[in-house]
């Protein structure tokens, strides 16, 4: 991908990330370490109990990363195959006797086209993985 294209669509991604860090996995984090911290204030459960009840606080925190995960993947997935399909574009146009200028112009082109069409589609991930963070947190 051409690097100012990569640039930009990185920059999105990246933002998304932080707004998503500070305004849901931030106080999920919160909430972790201060259930953790009470699992700690029980002097009569066992190590065993007081270890279960740290796992249990850290179960939530742990699906929304994953969830997370799972989305930039198959965000970033998305993104690949388009810009794959461009290559074999511009890898027809080559074969069919086009100069490399204009394949570089058609590559260009279509990979912009992608970036342009994925970075469309952040701001509705951002509210879907907002909402089902915030189920996560419940």
């Amino acid at each position: 991908m051409a690097e100012a294209h990569q640039a930009r669509i990185q920059a999105k991604v990246e933002d998304m990330v932080q707004t998503l860090e500070r305004d849901h996995i931030r106080i999920m984090q919160g909430k972790m370490f201060s259930c953790s911290a009470d699992c700690c204030g029980r002097p009569s459960d066992s190590m065993s109990q007081v270890h279960q009840c740290i796992e249990q606080c850290h179960s939530p925190l742990a699906k929304a990363q994953g969830l997370v995960t799972s989305e930039l993947e198959t965000f970033q997935d998305r993104l690949a195959r388009c810009t794959m399909h461009c290559g074999d574009k511009a890898k027809d146009l080559l074969d069919s006797g086009a100069k490399e200028p204009a394949v570089r112009s058609l590559m260009d082109r279509c990979v912009g086209s992608c970036v342009d069409d994925h970075m469309n589609l952040i701001p509705s991930m951002t509210r879907r993985l907002g909402d089902n963070l915030d189920s996560i947190a419940q």
